[in-house]
């Protein structure tokens, strides 16, 4: 198991030479953060898919910066950021908010969603062309095109506590998700393989 995490996992070369990471300088490359220990692993995957749900920007270095701090594994935090990507912010978002309203009893009319936060097609379309600063179909074509951080900033208002909170729930149920399988499997392959030694050993 730790010979094919280690092929799946960035090299500390790597990681050092991303642009987004190299402000760490030498605390990157510290040997424990590089370890395959289970505690390491499993808080580097929680740390990661924290981020990956907290935010849509900076997931990398906000997660590698985290694991440094908590001397988690780095590689693992970087890739489990992987789980939330732009095809996915639109319905993860959208999901979020319709969570978030429900815990506030607030209403969450799929006729008064915003265009962002939509989980189809449109949706997604409109997310992306607003991050690229493209005009989309949601876009008033005679309105002057603003910064998309801009128009983010204005559907944040828009949407306001319930997507706060639906990303926070998601933010914290999918980490200590992750936390809990990563153990999980890791003490299950453990037991057996101390099964497997023990049945060899009295067919022996």
């Amino acid at each position: 198991m730790l010979e094919r995490l280690r092929r799946l996992m960035p090299t500390p070369e790597s990681v050092a030479a991303n642009r987004w990471l190299r402000w760490m300088g030498p605390s990157l490359l510290h040997p424990r953060l590089w370890h395959l220990s289970r505690r390491g692993v499993a808080m580097g995957a929680a740390v990661g898919v924290f981020f990956a749900f907290i935010t849509p920007v900076a997931q990398i270095p906000m997660s590698a910066a985290v694991s440094v701090v908590l001397r988690c594994n780095v590689p693992t935090a970087v890739v489990a950021t992987l789980v939330n990507t732009p095809p996915t912010f639109a319905p993860v978002y959208y999901g979020a908010w319709k969570v978030g309203s429900w815990v506030l009893g607030t209403s969450a009319d799929d006729a008064d969603r915003p265009a962002l936060l939509a989980g189809d097609a449109a949706g997604a379309a409109a997310t992306a062309a607003l991050t690229a600063g493209i005009p989309s179909a949601h876009a008033s074509p005679a309105a002057p095109q603003r910064p998309w951080w801009q128009r983010w900033a204005e559907t944040l208002r828009e949407v306001g506590k319930p997507l706060l909170l639906g990303t926070v729930i998601f933010a914290v149920g999918f980490s200590l998700l992750a936390y809990g399988l990563v153990n999980g499997v890791w003490h299950w392959r453990v037991r057996s393989r101390r099964r497997s030694r023990l049945q060899h050993g009295r067919v022996r």
